[in-house]
């Protein structure tokens, strides 16, 4: 021991025969050895020193036993108790890794230890009580601050004495007999020091000290179980005898069964004679067969495997620890325990844990003291149900607040479960606890339902009709054993999953037995409503099928004698409110839905939609007159279906008003929608009929003569129902199961499993029945297979061509080889679509042509063939591009319609998203509004394009609805392309000399491809998985913000509906776009936030995916900073609008570009000498040319963006931090930019004058 510790020591006291005499400096060496503590290093040296001296055993209990009086010095040897006995855990923060922190861990576990048996004293805890109850005593005013701070430290220094873990070398006690922990509680209770803990637990003045109960409670009951409490110093009833004769019988069987086997085997020769034996047909390591040295009676047992080495299995993969076993106390220790659990019920139960509860809820309590909260909730409620069942004692947590609380939990430690790694045990064992703490509640209110009391069993239905009515607590169990992992979660855990599932779905089961029909919530995924309806590509309009279509029609409509439902005619509206198009303007888009209908065959709706039309339309009896005879009507639905009318494209979310806005939000978050539907117990069964359930089971019915008759009758029910209810036995026709039943079948004792033993007959004999008549059956036990994979092998593999891909036939195959080479060189803009159009076959997919195109070598592979987006084209802009923009701005800003004007006399087409954020980013207009299209009284006609004059077909265009060039094609003809690639070339030269700004058009094109993504998946009916994302990303961001620490963060779906979306192609590559990171290798399982983006990068990720980030939000300014270059930081989502192709729109779109670029070249070539003079320093075009990317043309460019789907999340990371340099040099480059294009202004306004 150190000198100075041992002179502190030395100077409190010394201890003769039963007596101690204090030292005169008693009390200021206690204080120095509190000092002395409070600077001890990493190693806890000093805690070691005095633990070794035997400072507690010998000076600090003496101490307080024999001279109490002195309030100073108890306090202060109190104090210091309170320091050395906190557990080792906290001294070093967790269990070192290092072995030399690890011996000294071990130190000051022993010394505690040490300890604690020391504390078993009777005296020693007779004077903790005393002086807690004189302290109790005093009223709430008459307390000084001192005396709470005594009080609490008395409850820790028992808390932590009890907390002291036990040592199994030393203490190899046997059930029944008194441990150190024992004596312990024996202590307390002796001393009365367990009713001042009742009182603490009961008193609404000391509600401060809940916590601090609650956890001694805990630490109290630590070794003991609720069935061994209850059934202390009671005579056993006359089940329990019942079930201890049948499991001795099993045990008496198995040895009788075991005796026989071995007199069996017991050879006739002599011991020592082994004998030697060929083993026909079981080759060795040659070519030679087995040679046997050994008895036949243990040939069966033979395996090439005897005498190799035991694979090691990583540590990693190894199954999780069991927790200790428990172990039964002495009887009067137990029979004290069961009376303190009767008094705590009784009077203490239901007010403490509210308070616990307020104040886990309210987070006043620290870090994981829920798990003492879950443990009270399934050690009471489990006595309370064994001694007696009473509600009223528990009826604090016997409520749905109590579900809803545990539920969350459990979900919460599934999620830390993963993220945390180093800390997975201790979060598994959180989780186990929960589960149990859930399972309990519902043994609880099973146990309600038996109830005499009519209001009890009432109560219960009202609980069971919540959990059962809430998909949240249905399918718990379902997500629970999905995620089943058994390196983290331990087979107890299993076993407790197992028969909680067992029992909810027995109360499920019995639940819906006395209801005709039950009504469940489920979510209901609505897809977005679109503003205009769109074409219908797919409906044939050749005269044949029009005459059949009409037919059809006319016969429908006569039988009906014209005659509309209440329904369908409420429901009509032939027009849209919404629209921003005028109602006058609406005319032919109604006549179009009438078409449309009737397309559809859909006689009545057509119908009902001729007559809404004409009552909003009376004028000019376009929809027919007022008075119209039912056989007029028929006429007039004919001639529209015959009629060539022209169809508008649907116009983009940019342009809507604020109304427009708020509707599209209130419709976003109603996108996923929670309904009511029937509840049908037989479909909820289907959905456990899964490899991923099926495998826990099993796992759990290997240890099969371990586990408790319970169990194995739960794990022979799930699959009972799997293979006899929903006759899915193919589930198990695996050959680890197989093997597992042979096992059983074998097994010496097996009358003891009769139920596992006609269950795993009714399976073989079902497989070999199948065997017989598909010869594929013994191939297939190799594998898990899923419903499909069940149905296929029981029903036939192409039973009614379900499944099967229609093969090529050599003509076939020479076909679309001879089409493939006449159109591989031409200008078609997609060739996959005119070869499916040129296919005598005409049932052949996309799909179908491109995987045989790259199977017969024709093309190097898919992506060459793939079908390029609309409207994602070109997506950079250009100086001239910008500078043509400001042109066309000024030109038209005085116009009624100045974005739709730009838009049209624009060279590089673009949406018009990317247009309004260009004109933003470059100041040209302060909000969006100012680009709203001023709307005119005079309404103007729709052209369909046909029978007029190439001018009329151009001045059509000009008067057209703006959203025309939307989403358009970019593809053009040869002369177009040739005129395309002079014009590059010329602006090349042009442009010589002159300095780039650098452009961050990496970010700019995944943040718009990003909003396409998004759109689309939201069609796909996926706003739910989107929502879910947007809350990780949101949540993850928060949470490096307030930690400063970064660590990948995996996205672990809970729900079948994120499942799904994470399995989604479409969902995986937008996850690709925001820089999330796909599985490394097969040891990870889930998709994670990289470490390295920032928590700014996540807030921006998480709002890209927000569906109306584009469109206008009332009056608000969006007048974020700009890239250097003059690029939006943040592209808005590009309509994508499917456009008709019209060949003179196609020539006149091409002779306005040809126009264009003349002018273009012409004040190209007037302001390189303009701008040539205004060249900024050599530093910035320096930095311009180091981030500014290579000269490309536009097809170059295209090609890069749409390679963008294919990026990894490396890409991602990198457009980041381009992102962020580019901002870096952001000062030095956007001022010589903004001069450039005052200057060219300039000299525009020179050249007009």
């Amino acid at each position: 021991m150190n000198c100075e510790l041992l002179a502190t020591c030395s100077a409190l006291g010394y201890l003769e025969g039963e007596t101690y005499h204090k030292e005169v400096d008693c009390l200021e060496s206690v204080k120095d050895l509190i000092r002395y503590l409070r600077h001890e290093d990493d190693t806890r040296d000093v805690r070691q020193q005095l633990g070794a001296g035997q400072i507690i055993q010998n000076d600090l209990l003496p101490l307080i036993t024999q001279h109490g009086e002195d309030k100073v010095l108890f306090d202060a040897c109190i104090r210091l108790m309170v320091n050395l006995t906190q557990p080792a855990m906290l001294c070093f923060g967790k269990v070192p890794e290092d072995p030399v922190f690890r011996h000294h861990f071990l130190e000051v576990t022993s010394h505690l230890q040490a300890y604690k048996e020391a504390f078993a004293s009777e005296r020693v805890f007779g004077i903790l009580s005393e002086t807690l109850y004189n302290l109790l005593q005093l009223d709430w005013d008459q307390r000084q601050e001192e005396d709470n701070l005594l009080i609490e430290r008395i409850l820790l220094l028992v808390r932590n004495i009890l907390h002291v873990p036990a040592d199994p070398c030393e203490e190899k006690k046997v059930d029944d007999d008194a441990s150190i922990h024992d004596r312990l509680l024996w202590a307390v209770h002796m001393s009365g020091f367990d009713d001042l803990i009742k009182f603490l637990a009961s008193a609404q003045s000391e509600q401060q000290w809940t916590m601090h109960v609650l956890e001694i409670v805990s630490l109290m009951f630590r070794d003991q179980t609720p069935e061994a409490l209850v059934s202390a110093g009671q005579a056993r009833s006359a089940e329990e005898q019942q079930k201890d004769l049948q499991e001795l019988e099993a045990l008496r069987q198995k040895e009788q069964a075991e005796k026989r086997s071995r007199t069996l085997q017991r050879g006739t020769r002599h011991s020592r004679f082994g004998g030697s034996y060929v083993v026909q047909g079981l080759k060795s390591i040659g070519d030679k067969d087995v040679i046997y040295h050994r008895t036949l009676h243990n040939f069966k047992n033979y395996t090439h495997d005897i005498g190799k080495s035991v694979r090691r299995v990583p540590k990693r993969n190894r199954q999780a620890k069991e927790c200790k076993d428990k172990r039964r106390s002495a009887l009067n220790v137990r029979l004290f325990l069961r009376e303190f659990c009767v008094d705590f019920l009784e009077n203490c139960y239901n007010h403490l844990m509210y308070l616990v509860k307020e104040s886990l809820i309210r987070e006043h309590a620290q870090e994981h003291d829920e798990s003492y909260y879950l443990w009270a909730l399934s050690f009471f409620m489990a006595f309370n149900r064994g001694n007696g069942f009473r509600a009223d004692f528990v009826s604090e947590t016997l409520s749905i607040r109590a579900f809803h609380f545990i539920e969350r939990n459990i979900t919460n430690y599934y999620e830390m479960m993963l993220t945390d790694r180093k800390e997975a045990t201790s979060w598994s064992r959180r989780m186990h606890l929960a589960l149990k703490a859930y399972q309990e509640l519902l043994l609880n209110v099973n146990e309600m339902d038996r109830s005499q009391d009519e209001s009890i069993r009432q109560s219960s239905n009202v609980i069971k009709s919540n959990i059962f009515y809430l998909m949240e607590y249905r399918e718990i169990f379902l997500t629970l054993l999905r995620k089943f992992d058994e390196t983290r979660q331990p087979y107890s855990y299993l076993k407790d999953l197992v028969e909680s599932t067992h029992l909810f779905l027995r109360m499920l089961e019995r639940f819906c037995k006395g209801r005709k029909n039950l009504m469940v919530q489920r979510k209901k995924v609505r897809r977005k409503k679109s503003r205009v309806e769109k074409n219908l590509p797919t409906l044939e309009t050749s005269p044949e099928t029009l005459a059949e279509t009409w037919k059809t029609v006319e016969e429908e409509l006569k039988a009906s004698g014209f005659k509309l439902s209440e329904s369908l005619t409420e429901g009509i509206v032939p027009f849209d409110a919404t629209s921003e198009t005028p109602l006058e303007e609406q005319r032919t888009e109604a006549m179009v839905r009438v078409q449309n209908a009737l397309l559809a065959r859909l006689g009545p709706e057509a119908l009902g939609l001729l007559r809404a039309a004409r009552e909003v339309w009376p004028e000019g009896d376009v929809f027919g007159s007022a008075d119209v005879e039912p056989e007029e009507e028929l006429e007039l639905l004919k001639q529209i279906l015959h009629a060539n009318l022209p169809r508008s494209s649907p116009e983009p979310t940019v342009e809507e008003d604020d109304d427009d806005v708020a509707e599209l939000e209130e419709e976003e978050l109603e996108s996923v929608q929670v309904s009511e539907t029937e509840f049908n117990f037989l479909d909820f069964v289907k959905r456990f009929a899964s490899p991923n359930i099926v495998r826990p089971y099993i796992l759990l019915l290997k240890s099969y003569s371990k586990n408790t008759p319970h169990t194995n009758h739960c794990i022979a029910r799930m699959l009972h129902r799997l293979a006899v209810d929903l006759k899915m036995d193919a589930l198990l026709y695996q050959l680890s199961v197989f093997n597992l039943f042979n096992k059983i079948l074998n097994d010496p004792a097996a009358a003891a499993y009769k139920e596992l033993v006609t269950f795993a007959k009714h399976v073989v004999n079902r497989f070999f029945s199948v065997a017989a008549k598909n010869n594929k059956a013994y191939v297939e036990l190799l594998f898990w297979k899923n419903v499909r994979a069940v149905c296929d092998m029981t029903e036939g593999y192409s039973k009614n061509g379900d499944g099967k891909k229609p093969a090529w036939t050599e003509e076939e195959e020479e076909e679309l080889r001879k089409l493939y080479d006449e159109h591989r060189h031409s200008e078609e803009p997609d060739i996959v679509e005119t070869l499916l159009q040129l296919l005598n076959n005409r049932n052949r997919t996309r799909r179908q042509v491109v995987t045989q195109l790259v199977h017969m070598g024709l093309v190097a592979n898919a992506k060459e063939l793939k079908k390029q987006k609309i409207g994602t084209r070109i997506v950079l802009w250009t100086e001239d591009q910008e500078e043509e923009l400001q042109m066309l701005f000024e030109e038209y800003r005085d116009s009624d319609d100045v974005l739709g004007n730009i838009l049209k006399k624009l060279t590089a087409k673009r949406s018009r998203a990317r247009v309004v954020d260009k004109l933003l980013s470059m100041g040209l207009v302060a909000e969006r509004r100012e680009l709203y299209k001023r709307r005119s009284r005079k309404s103007q006609g729709k052209s369909s394009g046909k029978g007029m004059s190439e001018e009329e077909f151009l001045a059509g265009l000009t008067q057209g609805s703006p959203d025309d060039s939307v989403g358009r094609d970019d593809e053009e003809d040869g002369e177009n392309e040739s005129e395309e690639s002079e014009e590059e070339e010329e602006r090349e030269e042009s442009l010589n000399g002159q300095r780039r700004s650098q452009s961050m058009h990496s970010t700019v094109e995944r943040k718009a491809d990003v909003g396409n993504t998004v759109n689309a998946l939201h069609q796909e009916g996926m706003s739910g998985p989107l929502l879910w994302l947007q809350n990780c990303l949101n949540r993850t961001a928060n949470d490096r913000e307030e930690d400063g620490l970064s660590q990948p963060v995996p996205l672990v779906p809970l729900t079948e509906a994120n499942e799904d979306a994470m399995d989604n192609k479409s969902f995986q590559r937008l996850l690709r776009k925001l820089g999330m990171r796909a599985p490394a290798n097969e040891q990870e399982s889930f998709w994670r936030i990289p470490a390295k983006i920032s928590a700014a990068d996540l807030r921006c990720a998480a709002a890209a995916l927000s569906p109306t980030e584009d469109e206008p939000t009332g009056g608000e300014e969006q007048d974020g900073p700009s890239s250097p270059g003059g690029e939006p930081q943040q592209e808005g989502q590009e309509g994508e609008e499917e456009v008709a192709e019209v060949s003179g729109e196609q020539r006149a779109q091409a002779l306005r570009a040809l126009l264009l670029a003349r002018k273009q070249k012409h004040h190209a070539s007037e302001q390189t000498a303009n701008v040539s003079d205004f060249t900024p320093s050599e530093d910035n075009e320096s930095a311009a040319q180091r981030f500014q990317g290579p000269k490309t043309s536009a097809k170059r460019s295209r090609s890069r963006v749409l390679d963008d789907d294919e990026d990894d999340e490396d890409d991602s990371t990198t457009a980041m931090d381009v992102g962020a340099d580019a901002d870096s040099v952001g000062e030095n480059t956007s001022a010589p930019v903004k001069r450039r294009r005052k200057m060219v202004l300039i000299d525009e306004e020179e050249d007009e004058d």
